[in-house]
């Protein structure tokens, strides 16, 4: 689950692994080879039981199954309707690189029981077969995850380029992170590094933020955000390098909540006018509402590509990803060009 429910009733409304630090590139052939197309998506359901959805067809996804949800599937994306709807949005948007928080890893289907399984993309399927990630985008990316969270994954199209050190179409680990002691297990922030066919090379870094209100909380996104800018776990920063995309849930918002948050305040201290980082997706009193309706949580940001974003069924002229309701945030889609 992500920013939690009572954030409206506040405000009132592991070992490190994975591919080596990116190589500073410069270079006119690199800028080149842009604009690029990306997305972050968090395909979360977590909150989807309290949406309404009964009494209608909703694709066949009432509370019933967002209870499946929370209970077998970690309220990733697993319902089959919605898995076919994103697909497609996916086909038409054709990004050059995606991340996902809170998708479901169909590995973990074995230890789902028959009764937990209909209409979810566990029916029917077998080892080996394509997880989520790879169902909904297609055979022409590669996608990697963040260390002990399937669940959290990037991917690059084949004609971008590839994951340093992940050799395979999917690799379960193949971002590097650390975990945090006290804010759980796994890695919520993963550093991919991308090669493109002319062989310069750029990161990618997945965020995403613990969720919650409390002190402790915040503190945790606070560590989470020194990853990304200070220290992965391995002695760089998550963003190495001078070509560098960060993307994800911050599970805060960093143009909202920074008189109140600590997390919201970190991020602006790397973030911003004169800094070396800048948002390209919208902050501020009157960004969209990427979450649920109450915060702007779903950031994209870079310190060399400069673009604009648009925010699927909140910006005009882009429909949502599913009429199914299911998730609560939005994909947010930006073309970004050096």
């Amino acid at each position: 689950m992500n920013l939690v429910l009572n954030l409206v009733l506040y405000l009132g409304p592991l070992a490190c692994s994975g591919p080596p630090a990116a190589v500073p590139d410069d270079t006119a052939a690199a800028a080149a080879l842009d604009p690029l197309t990306v997305m972050t998506f968090n395909t979360g359901t977590g909150v989807s039981a309290g949406l309404g959805q009964d009494g209608t067809s909703n694709g066949g996804y009432t509370s019933t199954q967002a209870k499946l949800s929370d209970t077998w599937y970690g309220n990733g994306l697993a319902w089959q309707a919605a898995v076919d709807d994103v697909t497609a949005f996916i086909a038409q948007v054709d990004p050059d690189i995606v991340v996902f928080q809170e998708i479901f890893y169909s590995g973990d289907c074995a230890s789902i029981p028959a009764d937990a399984q209909a209409g979810f993309v566990c029916e029917g399927w077998q080892d080996g077969d394509p997880t989520v990630a790879q169902l909904v985008l297609g055979s022409d990316y590669q996608v990697a995850c963040n260390p002990g969270h399937p669940d959290k994954c990037a991917a690059v199209h084949q004609r971008v380029g590839r994951f340093v050190g992940c050799d395979d179409d999917f690799c379960l680990e193949g971002l590097a992170g650390s975990t945090i002691d006290g804010c759980g297990s796994g890695a919520r922030i993963g550093r991919g590094v991308v090669e493109r066919p002319d062989g310069s090379r750029f990161t990618v870094v997945n965020v995403h933020g613990s969720s919650g209100v409390s002190l402790d909380d915040q503190a945790c996104r606070v560590a989470q955000v020194d990853q990304v800018f200070v220290d992965l776990g391995d002695g760089e920063p998550g963003a190495n390098g001078t070509q560098n995309l960060v993307m994800g849930d911050l599970n805060t918002d960093p143009g909202r909540f920074t008189d109140w948050d600590t997390s919201a305040a970190r991020w602006t201290d790397f973030v911003g006018e004169g800094l070396p980082f800048h948002f390209i997706s919208e902050v501020g009193p009157d960004a969209p509402l990427s979450y649920q309706g109450v915060a702007d949580i779903d950031h994209v940001m870079s310190d060399s590509w400069q673009g604009s974003c648009w925010y699927a069924g909140l910006s005009d002229g882009h429909p949502a990803a599913t009429d199914i309701t299911i998730f609560d945030h939005r994909p947010v889609v930006c073309t970004v060009a050096r």
